[in-house]
């Protein structure tokens, strides 16, 4: 919250401090007609001064006119400070999450960002808006309720006086519980969204296996989580209200008591004595309005600890630049991989010593059983992750001492999974990059994707999301031009080819061959066929190399190799 309010909110203190201003002025205009309306039954009417009643009457008009307009002014600043700053709060969050390190991502998770960009900025914008208007208007009215009171009757406003350290007491107590809840809820939303996200995307998976009553099983338990815990946490901010009308009331019922009698006394009027209930009810609406603020700023406070900790979070931008090699050090190599190892987790051996070295242009076929590490090769390769041992260097330069966008400017990369965006054909593989669209059509041709873009409309034709009416086979061969469109140095295939036919597939390594012939290539695939004609093999099993060299020279020397051959291939290892 901290950081919401000393930097966030900083650009806005002056528009703020004039919208305070404007606020308070409007709530005197409301304090003033209750004192107006004593002042009028006690002493103006009695007098019979009819010029008198109609001039305090439209001194009341007036209250009410600039009360009602002023509060408006107020408000519409209120809300303009809350919009811009939850503007900038939303765009340096998910600034913030586009160069978070995957190591600080994988720990706080997606769906948990996915809901701290939407539901946590939400709260936050709900409680500043809310503390310009009520936050501002509330006090005021409690304040100078009470001071008001202390001058129409200062013996029946000590009443009033000694019911507040009990409704302060009460505020206090139930806050202090309720955060810790409103954080615990944040969290059972995060697994909620996480869950919808999966089955959403798994739709056809879930159908296809007939596991919907199992999915709406999975979902019930983590809706009732969520509802379990709004539950505790709405409950326990719901005793503030009858706990304070309770107390208020009680005091209303003195004070009403202690009047009568004071009027009968004569040591009281009636129009008094009408204004203090008026400001009595007054002073109770206010402190409904701050109680209705702590539960609003126990749900933000709650949120903005959530979202300060992705702001805080490790970036890629911290990541040690190392020292550029020394003349005498330089390597001959144009991709090293040198003595790396390297876990996810820090206790996991997810690469161990993995050593490999390729001249520009070469090509590298990655081979292995699911989970060998053949995509973390990719992942350390283009730095998502530091090693924990060993050095990977590019060009004879360590990839640590180069910066981030020069790295990767260097790839055209496609991952597993990778995402078709709803957008053209053609922004999906320009990618906002400066490629022409005959680049891109270029681009399409290399990946043999000319035929269907055309049979779809054309490289203008706008995709679904996540690419819904592309085929596996066509979304594979739009990702692959996309990588290709910018001609890169380095060109990382991660199991792209996975949906292609063979035909297909042995197109795109002629186009390769033919075209990016001076594009260093490193293709991870489960087909031997898409690499058994690269210039070397890499044969991983358990993040360890079990097998290195080219096709001929791994069916002599790795027994893996020659496994995996065979179970593809048949004995003779031919397609």
């Amino acid at each position: 919250m901290k950081r919401i309010i000393t930097y966030y909110l900083k650009p806005y203190y002056l528009r703020m401090t004039v919208g305070f201003f404007i606020k308070f002025s409007g709530t005197l205009m409301d304090l003033f007609l209750p004192w107006t309306l004593a002042r009028m039954i006690d002493m103006v009417i009695p007098a019979g001064k009819k010029e008198e009643i109609f001039l305090w009457g439209i001194f009341m008009l007036v209250c009410s006119v600039l009360a009602v307009t002023l509060s408006i002014i107020a408000n519409r600043m209120a809300s303009r400070v809350a919009s811009d700053s939850i503007f900038t709060i939303r765009e340096d969050l998910f600034r913030k999450v586009m160069i978070l390190s995957n190591r600080q991502a994988d720990e706080i998770t997606r769906p948990s960002l996915i809901s701290r960009l939407t539901s946590d900025t939400y709260n936050v914008h709900q409680m500043i808006g809310r503390i310009q208007r009520l936050g501002v208007r509330s006090p005021i009215l409690l304040v100078g309720g009470i001071i008001m009171t202390f001058l129409l009757d200062p013996v029946l406003a000590c009443i009033l006086l000694g019911v507040l350290p009990l409704l302060t007491a009460v505020v206090i107590g139930v806050s202090g519980k309720s955060i810790p809840q409103f954080t615990q809820l944040q969290e059972k939303v995060d697994g909620f969204v996480r869950l919808i996200r999966e089955d959403i995307a798994g739709i056809r998976v879930i159908k296809a296996l007939s596991k919907e009553d199992f999915e709406r099983e999975r979902f019930d338990q983590h809706n009732r989580e969520v509802v379990d815990w709004e539950k505790r946490a709405t409950v326990t901010t719901a005793i503030i209200n009858p706990v304070m009308n309770l107390f208020l009331n009680m005091g209303l019922v003195c004070v009403i008591i202690a009047g009568a009698y004071r009027v009968n006394e004569g040591l009281s009027k009636v129009g008094t004595i009408l204004a203090f209930m008026t400001y009595f009810t007054i002073i109770l609406n206010a402190l409904m309005s701050i109680s209705r603020m702590f539960v609003i700023v126990s749900k933000a406070a709650a949120s903005a600890e959530r979202i300060d900790r992705v702001l805080k979070g490790e970036d890629e931008s911290s990541f040690q630049l190392a020292p550029a090699l020394k003349e005498k050090e330089k390597e001959t190599s144009f991709l090293e991989f040198d003595h790396v190892s390297f876990s996810y987790d820090g206790s996991g051996n997810h690469l161990r010593d993995i050593s490999f070295r390729m001249e520009k242009g070469e090509t590298l076929g990655i081979i292995g059983a699911t989970g060998s590490g053949k995509s973390t090769v990719v992942n350390l390769l283009m730095r998502y992750y530091d090693p924990d041992e060993g050095t990977i260097r590019i060009n004879e330069q360590d990839i640590r001492a180069m910066s981030l966008k020069d790295l990767r400017s260097r790839f055209g990369t496609v991952f597993q999974n990778d995402v078709i965006f709803e957008e053209s054909i053609l922004e999906n593989i320009r990618m906002g990059r400066n490629i022409s669209e005959k680049e891109a059509v270029d681009a399409a041709g290399y990946a043999r994707a000319l035929d269907f873009i055309g049979e779809k409309g054309g490289i203008s034709e706008s995709l679904n999301i996540r690419g819904a009416n592309l085929s596996g086979g066509q979304k594979q061969r739009i990702l692959i031009a996309r990588a290709l469109a910018a001609h890169p140095e380095i060109l990382v295939l991660d199991d792209s080819s996975s949906a292609l036919d063979y035909k297909t597939d042995s197109q795109l390594r002629r186009e390769l061959k033919e075209n990016f012939s001076h594009t260093t290539c490193i293709l991870i695939a489960q087909r031997v066929g898409s690499v058994m004609n690269l210039d070397q093999i890499l044969v991983l099993d358990e993040g360890a190399v079990i097998g290195q060299g080219t096709h001929e020279e791994l069916m002599k020397t790795c027994e893996g190799y020659r496994e995996i051959v065979t179970s593809q291939m048949g004995v003779g290892g031919n397609v």
